[in-house]
């Protein structure tokens, strides 16, 4: 590897964004990854590594109201963007109803796959108010769950579609 390779790898650029409605501004190696950003820079460790290749779904967050796999995007991609974590879609009580139908159906279990299938279930109830088992698994697909074996999740998410329906 020649010395010009070696310094374009510790380069770094100056990423401003919001994360959970706070301005944050770092300057950040231009190859770290957003999850990496948000778990080692920021300390939101809600946004999990899994497998480092966007298929398992543990890494989930919303960029500008869209689901993206943060293990795949360059937190340097984020600048000038809103990103929203588990921690701040928790504190501001927008999955409140579909955190409490995971508890109420048991579709969780260690947890660790947990705050990924909420945003992505979020997204596919908001893509899709009368959604139903059949979307939910495949609004699911991306997302692997070790414990529960779906039933409960599923559950969870189209009981949580009943309910948004009938308020």
């Amino acid at each position: 590897m020649n010395d010009e390779a070696l310094i374009a790898d510790e380069s770094t650029l100056r990423l401003r964004c919001i994360v959970n409605g706070k301005l944050r501004s770092h300057d950040v190696p231009v190859r770290m990854t957003l999850a990496d950003y948000l778990r080692d820079v920021l300390g939101l460790t809600g946004t999990h590594l899994g497998c480092e290749q966007g298929q398992c779904g543990v890494c989930t967050v919303r960029a500008d109201g869209a689901v993206v796999r943060a293990c795949l995007m360059l937190a340097v991609q984020a600048d000038g963007m809103h990103i929203d974590t588990i921690e701040g879609l928790t504190a501001s009580g927008e999955l409140a109803d579909l955190q409490d139908a995971f508890f109420r159906h048991a579709a969780l279990q260690c947890g660790f796959c947990t705050a990924g299938m909420l945003i992505t279930a979020d997204d596919a109830l908001r893509c899709n108010p009368a959604i139903t088992r059949e979307g939910v698994r495949a609004a699911l697909t991306g997302n692997y769950c070790r414990c529960t074996g779906y039933h409960a999740i599923v559950d969870a998410v189209v009981d949580t579609a009943r309910l948004r329906r009938d308020a």
